[in-house]
């Protein structure tokens, strides 16, 4: 019974969409590494509490199917922000962090270029009283 449990996760693992623009915070990168996790000795694992471990898959076959998707469909895609789906992904992808590091300050990369040491580490003076 434990192989076809095996068998049924490693089919959802295929199934389930991997999202390059979250490298490291993918949920199809987790559940593949989970799956790995409890099923060190594949199909000859033997599971402890063979009820969650099916409860588990059915729930995550749920998401991946789109059933509560089908089930309860939008009119629309609302947000409170005002904004849309594609800048939300471009937001959450971390393309946005990246440009802000390469946006520095003029001031940071000129202290960068000229400075053997960066403007942290070098220590306050002392007020003088």
């Amino acid at each position: 019974m434990s192989a076809t449990r095996y068998r049924r996760f490693l089919k959802l693992c295929e199934e389930w969409p991997k999202d390059e623009t979250k490298k490291g915070r993918d949920l199809g990168t987790f559940l593949r590494q989970r799956v790995a996790s409890a099923f060190r000795e594949g199909e000859n694992t033997q599971i402890s509490d063979p009820e969650k471990c099916d409860q588990m898959y059915e729930s995550l076959a749920r998401i991946n199917g789109n059933v509560y998707r089908q089930r309860f469909p939008r009119v629309r895609d609302p947000s409170f922000t005002g904004v849309t789906v594609e800048e939300c992904r471009l937001l959450l992808s971390g393309s946005m962090q990246q440009m802000d590091e390469e946006k520095k300050g003029l001031w940071k990369t000129l202290m960068q270029r000229f400075s053997s040491k960066s403007p942290e580490d070098v220590p306050e003076k002392p007020t003088e009283k």
